[in-house]
């Protein structure tokens, strides 16, 4: 049984080292392997945007380059940089992220979008890629 309110906890966490001086909307993302390690991203911007990096593909990046590749959820929270959990709704994953989680995982794979500590919403991944091009794992 994964413990929704424990990863948000975490993604909260990662949240505090989000690189945003540009947009101010600070993300944070923490991903749980099917063994129970997790591996926390922040967004991490740059100036021309396109270099810019998610920190749900910073957390995915992490634990493949470190050889995981079986994952069972993702915690994302997302607000203005500085302000308190509950100041903003969900933050979704963007597509280019949605894309890398069908590359990795399979179709029932968790995404937890938090709003607060104890507020989230939890959603499969075939539930936000409704129309994949592609097999879904």
């Amino acid at each position: 049984m994964i413990d929704y309110k424990a990863l948000v906890k975490e993604a909260y966490e990662a949240q505090k080292r989000a690189y945003c001086p540009y947009s101010h909307w600070a993300v944070g993302a923490a991903l749980l392997t099917e063994s129970g390690r997790i591996y926390r991203g922040c967004n991490i911007e740059n100036n021309t945007f396109t270099p810019t990096v998610c920190a749900e593909r910073v957390a995915f990046f992490k634990a493949v380059s470190e050889g995981v590749k079986d994952f069972a959820a993702i915690a994302i929270v997302g607000n203005p940089q500085g302000a308190k959990p509950g100041s903003a709704d969900v933050c979704p994953p963007c597509g280019v992220c949605r894309q890398v989680m069908v590359e990795f995982c399979p179709a029932d794979f968790k995404i937890v979008l938090g709003r607060s500590y104890d507020d989230y919403e939890v959603y499969t991944l075939a539930e936000l890629m409704p129309k994949v091009s592609l097999p879904l794992k």
